[in-house]
């Protein structure tokens, strides 16, 4: 429906926690995942979340059907919206890996992240979603979920020998 802008790190707005949905199935709640979709593709995102473009709501979207061209080695990931998510690790396992942020542009990162989650929530009709995953599945959805809480990735990276321009770092990406 229509393209939101996406806030960028400095904005206050993005280091607010989002509150929970309470009503599915609405107007609203389709208009909203509607321009969170339109939002990410036009971006070439692999996930957006509604603090991003202002909204102070528990909803995430994520997915690449076909080869995203910021992450081209990545493997697919089913298009999602998952509403109130709750992430379990199912091991201490972490794996460190590059990411970027529609919200950090032109700028990529090391980060940790848990190799295997459980995640579970809700569509935006209100029917359960309960998946197990890992790899570039499970790097994806926590770095959404982070943007519940408050959270860009560059908090999370450890080594910031590890964290540059993404120009610099992986021209090919360019």
């Amino acid at each position: 429906m229509a393209l939101r802008d996406i806030l960028k790190m400095g904005d206050p707005r993005l280091l607010r926690v989002a509150q929970p949905v309470t009503a599915f199935d609405s107007d609203a709640l389709h208009l909203l995942v509607t321009d969170m979709l339109d939002t990410m593709r036009a971006a070439d995102g692999a996930g957006l979340a509604a603090p991003q473009i202002g909204v102070d709501f528990q909803v995430v979207i994520f997915g690449t059907n076909s080869v995203n061209p910021r992450y081209p080695q990545a493997s697919p990931v089913p298009r999602t919206v998952l509403i109130n998510p709750v992430i379990t690790p199912l091991s201490s396992d972490e794996t460190e890996d590059w990411e970027g942020c529609l919200s950090v542009p032109g700028l990529r990162g090391k980060v940790p992240r848990f190799e295997h989650i459980r995640y579970t929530g809700f569509d935006q009709y209100g029917d359960p979603i309960d998946r197990t995953v890992d790899g570039f599945h499970a790097r994806v959805v926590q770095h959404e979920c982070d943007h519940l809480i408050g959270k860009l990735y560059p908090m999370r990276v450890r080594d910031f020998t590890q964290f540059g321009f993404t120009s610099v770092l992986f021209p090919e990406l360019q």
